[in-house]
């Protein structure tokens, strides 16, 4: 195996992604879990976090807010609307999706819980000061990240 691409410049900054990988892989694996409890996933809780937010909202802004595809979203939102907790209505050209009452109460029972066990993966493990030092190097990696375009393949 070549291993040209392991170098000492980039193995740390490796390694520090390959964390987050797997911390924000066991984060979503351990939500999913607990909110089993209440029949939805992580990115039903997240959907209908942002539909509560923003209602009403039309199917292309949540997928923006969101940033998954309208098609992810669609087939999402149809899920939500079996379950009963979302109805969409047509205002002419756009259709609007709002929370029903089913939706609502759900969403405002389960937002404090889910926030109050994310939270913890973080306030458990760092101290008031680590957690804002992490957040701002979050922050700031994110900003980068806006500014990065996917290199060009090598032709060879």
């Amino acid at each position: 195996m070549d291993k040209r691409w392991f170098t000492d410049e980039n193995t740390l900054s490796l390694l520090i992604w390959l964390r987050l990988v797997r911390f924000y892989q066991r984060s979503n694996q351990l939500s999913n879990d607990y909110l089993e409890q209440y029949g939805i996933t992580v990115n039903q809780f997240d959907t209908l976090a942002q539909i509560l937010v923003h209602e009403p909202i039309t199917q292309m802004e949540l997928a923006e807010h969101m940033m998954i595809t309208r098609g992810g979203v669609s087939h999402m939102l149809s899920r939500l609307e079996q379950q009963g907790f979302i109805s969409r209505k047509q205002d002419w050209k756009v259709k609007y999706i709002s929370l029903t009452d089913k939706g609502r109460t759900l969403i405002e029972k389960i937002m404090p819980l889910q926030s109050d066990f994310q939270a913890s993966m973080i306030s458990d493990a760092l101290n008031d000061q680590e957690q804002q030092q992490l957040h701002e190097m979050m922050k700031k990696i994110h900003k980068h990240s806006l500014k990065k375009t996917i290199p060009q393949a090598e032709e060879e």
